[in-house]
């Protein structure tokens, strides 16, 4: 990337699968690497599964946090349907990183919606670039399931133009110091898998 240009990156999933920490991770990546970094986060009934979308954009100078329609050049999902829900923000070229991890949403565990069927084979039809990945597994093997957006993480990092170094200094000041050797591991062994 040349410092004029701006890169974008979404994160989708559902309330309490760490899009925000993900979100702070990611970012603090981009200003270690010295971007100018903006951030945006929607929060939708988060506390009960809820729809949770973050935005990061940087570059040399940035002037808004917002990821216009088919522009991201990373979009990372920690559950499957979100990823359809806004496929529309990843570029032609972009690359969609998902995790397997289903979780029914609240409006489909009460009847008010379907979850829908062949969901995999839509994934894989709807995205040129793509890596599914068993994030929770990656995380559980490394000792500690929640660690499954830092796989994920791990994965997209190498589409991005960030130095791992930015990406473990970032895991080093975002997370509890109790978990940052975990961290690293996950985030290493989903940088590994490579799309």
């Amino acid at each position: 990337m040349s410092n004029s240009d701006v890169q974008s990156i979404v994160l989708v999933g559902v309330g309490g699968q760490g899009i925000l920490l993900s979100s702070e991770i990611a970012a603090s990546a981009a200003m270690h690497a010295g971007y100018d970094v903006k951030t945006n986060e929607v929060h939708g009934m988060a506390q009960r599964g809820g729809s949770v979308i973050a935005q990061i954009r940087y570059g040399k100078k940035v002037y808004s946090p917002l990821v216009s329609v088919g522009t991201a050049r990373v979009l990372v999902s920690l559950e499957k349907m979100e990823v359809l829900r806004y496929s529309n923000l990843l570029a032609d070229d972009g690359l969609a990183v998902v995790s397997t991890q289903t979780i029914t949403p609240v409006t489909v565990s009460m009847g008010a919606a379907k979850y829908p069927d062949s969901i995999d084979e839509k994934i894989s039809s709807s995205f040129k670039r793509l890596i599914m990945l068993d994030a929770a597994k990656l995380a559980s093997q490394a000792g500690n399931i929640k660690a499954a957006n830092v796989a994920l993480l791990g994965a997209m990092s190498n589409n991005l133009d960030l130095p791992v170094e930015a990406w473990h200094k970032a895991i080093r000041g975002c997370v509890k110091p109790q978990f940052v050797d975990l961290n690293l591991s996950v985030f290493d062994a989903g940088r590994a898998m490579k799309g």
